[in-house]
């Protein structure tokens, strides 16, 4: 059974396109894939093409992997991005998983990507129960921001702010504020440095 897969590649040449849709197909899924060269064309695709994964190289191209997960986290928040790269040391590693990405795959172990990618979009897959606004106060609450700044950046009520928040908890299964933080980092819908003081 072959699933179909729209996949966003950031950075990545032709061999690499040729490599990572080939072990995609193996895996059985019927890949669509474009290129996001640019940033403005980074946030076209993500507008247009909506993909289900954003594959980012970790280097210092034209759209470096922290500009492609700042890019997701403001337009598609519920797209994972995976890094996808030769080699990465473990201090690039860990600011890479910080600034959000999903999960990094070195080319070496590129049979890890499918799985990588079904488990990227099975754990995003509650916050497409979630609204627009909801996201936006989930983002707020995981910054560290309380009901009252939400408000009033937000123009709404306490009351309005404290409803949505519960919606929130009730459609992802969480039930604590806590919890929606360790949520919202784990998907990347905010980097961890953004809640460190």
């Amino acid at each position: 059974m072959t699933k179909d897969l729209r996949i966003l590649l950031v950075d990545h040449g032709d061999a690499d396109a040729k490599l990572i849709s080939q072990e995609l197909q193996g895996a059985g899924f019927d890949v669509t894939a474009q290129r996001g060269e640019t940033r403005e064309g980074l946030v076209s695709a993500l507008r247009d093409f909506n993909p289900h994964v954003v594959l980012s190289e970790s280097g210092a191209g034209a759209v470096h992997a922290r500009a492609a997960m700042d890019a997701v986290r403001a337009h598609t928040p519920t797209t994972p991005v995976i890094v996808v790269t030769d080699t990465i040391d473990g201090r690039a590693a860990v600011a890479a998983i910080r600034a959000g990405a999903e999960d990094i795959v070195v080319r070496s172990n590129i049979h890890r990507l499918p799985v990588a990618i079904q488990s990227a979009i099975a754990v995003r897959r509650p916050l497409q129960k979630l609204s627009p606004r909801q996201l936006q106060v989930l983002r707020l609450v995981a910054e560290g921001n309380t009901t009252p700044g939400i408000a009033r950046r937000l123009k709404l009520s306490d009351k309005t702010i404290d409803t949505h928040r519960g919606e929130v908890m009730k459609r992802l299964g969480i039930h604590d504020v806590v919890g929606l933080v360790r949520y919202a980092l784990r998907v990347g819908i905010v980097p961890a440095d953004t809640t460190e003081s």
